[in-house]
């Protein structure tokens, strides 16, 4: 299993910390990842605010037109440039806009060569490699009507979420110190004085005394990430507990449906609609519902042609008609 390594000392450890809240950069480059790929494991999370989003007429071209720019500038695989999430800027969302249109042109160059390394990067983008002031003016506002479109609706579901997660963890390290908290990590193992993470790629990361901030993310899903360069500020951006924010995110996107069919059933629409063939049990647990409960309502589903019902061995497996999908309006990134 490859794993990211971070080497503390004891005044790394002294200097540790954790944010108080999410990075709003880091959120839209993680959000992008969100929308452009599909994880099964996470489909029940996040399958029916991509729907939304997707397919919300005042919402959707400024998320597809982010979409396409995230999915060159921070394609899925082991690297993406660290100039997308500045550090140290401290004034939210703008400043960290202002921060990239600053970023120095031979940074620019050097990171943007390391992506076309990895990844292909369409001529289009050899301005912003060259820092014109144009192209990285350009790139802020797209980012920013992207936000504006796929993040900012869901402001106070996201803010709760990782509001929470950020308390339990101070209140951790507050009563049990550093090596407490890390030992209560889910994603995340203490070797003293190691701190090891399942990663995309084999790495060490050597702190030497700078400490290391720890931020949740409600867009980070399935493993932490951190800055390529070793030499900017340690930061680790980490997935929180989502469960308390989904009922609300879940009401937020889909609250029309849920008004058509009543909440539980749209619910179990959207579960069905989200995964891969789900049995009944596997719906239960995802709602924290009975299973005879989902069972009722997949039947009315099946009755009305928005969901399948086949039994593979000894499961019983729910998928989503044409009809089912075209309620939902599922889309595909373009």
């Amino acid at each position: 299993m490859r794993s990211l390594r971070i080497h503390f000392t004891m005044l790394d450890l002294a200097r540790t910390r954790v944010a108080g809240e999410s990075d709003p950069l880091w959120e839209v480059v993680l959000s992008g990842f969100r929308l452009n790929y599909r994880y099964r494991d996470n489909e029940h999370l996040f399958g029916a605010w991509k729907r939304t989003v997707l397919t919300d007429p005042d919402r959707a071209a400024p998320a597809r037109a982010g979409a396409r720019l995230l999915s060159v500038l921070a394609p899925k695989g082991p690297y993406f440039p660290d100039f997308l999430t500045p550090t140290g800027t401290g004034g939210g969302f703008e400043a960290g806009l202002e921060a990239i249109r600053e970023t120095p042109r031979r940074r620019l160059r050097a990171e943007m060569t390391k992506l076309a390394q990895e990844s292909p990067v369409p001529a289009r983008f050899l301005p912003v490699a060259e820092g014109r002031p144009e192209a990285l003016g350009s790139l802020a506002a797209v980012l920013r009507c992207y936000r504006d479109a796929v993040i900012t609706p869901h402001d106070g579901a996201v803010r709760s979420v990782v509001s929470a997660d950020a308390a339990r963890r101070t209140r951790v390290l507050a009563e049990r110190g550093v090596e407490g908290l890390f030992e209560t990590l889910p994603w995340a193992r203490w070797r003293p004085p190691v701190l090891e993470v399942e990663y995309g790629v084999d790495r060490d990361l050597h702190l030497n005394g700078r400490g290391l901030v720890l931020v949740p993310s409600f867009f980070c899903d399935r493993q932490p990430i951190t800055l390529a360069d070793p030499d900017l500020p340690p930061t680790l951006i980490h997935p929180v507990d989502k469960t308390a924010g989904w009922e609300r995110l879940v009401a937020e996107t889909r609250g029309g449906l849920a008004a058509l069919m009543g909440p539980t059933r749209a619910a179990v629409l959207l579960e069905i609609a989200g995964g891969d063939g789900l049995t009944t049990t596997q719906v239960a647990r995802r709602l924290s519902t009975s299973a005879a409960a989902v069972s009722r309502h997949a039947a009315v589903l099946r009755s009305a042609g928005l969901v399948d019902t086949r039994r593979d061995g000894q499961h019983v497996l729910h998928t989503p008609t044409l009809l089912g999908l075209g309620l939902l309006e599922t889309p595909v990134v373009r």
